[in-house]
């Protein structure tokens, strides 16, 4: 039982892990950030190069955090807050569907983190094994 509870855990910190490292990666590498930030100041988001700033390292370091199983509440609750914004800031006014430019992938990223944020990291994770040698039961 534990073992395929230990592998989807795993497997859905790695999907989420490399969309959020893709995400980074773009907003670094493809855009640079100084476009991100043009960007975002054009979207009116308040403070576009912190912003920017924020979004690209959240995600880039964020999502390997995630495929690692490193302090997965505090990384989880980082890139939440950041979907948020992205929510207010970016696909509010395109309505739901993502076809739309909506909110529907940020909303479906918001859950798969508060599951894998949440949930015990399952063997396959950093935590796991940093909890372990504290002494907290994590079964």
């Amino acid at each position: 039982m534990y073992g395929s509870r230990d592998a989807a855990l795993f497997l859905a910190r790695l999907i989420l892990g490399f969309i959020f490292v893709m995400h980074g990666w773009q907003k670094l590498h493809t855009n640079g950030i100084s476009n991100v930030e043009k960007g975002f100041d054009a979207m009116g988001i308040p403070a576009p190069g912190i912003a920017a700033q924020y979004s690209t390292w959240v995600e880039l370091l964020g999502g390997i955090f995630l495929i690692i199983g490193l302090l997965l509440p505090i990384v989880s609750l980082l890139l939440i807050l950041n979907m948020l914004g992205a929510i207010w800031y970016a696909h509010w006014d395109s309505g739901f569907w993502n076809s739309d430019g909506g909110y529907e992938l940020p909303l479906a990223l918001i859950a798969g983190l508060l599951a894998v944020g949440l949930s015990h990291a399952g063997r396959a994770a950093a935590d796991h094994y940093i909890m372990r040698r504290r002494g907290v039961r994590v079964d």
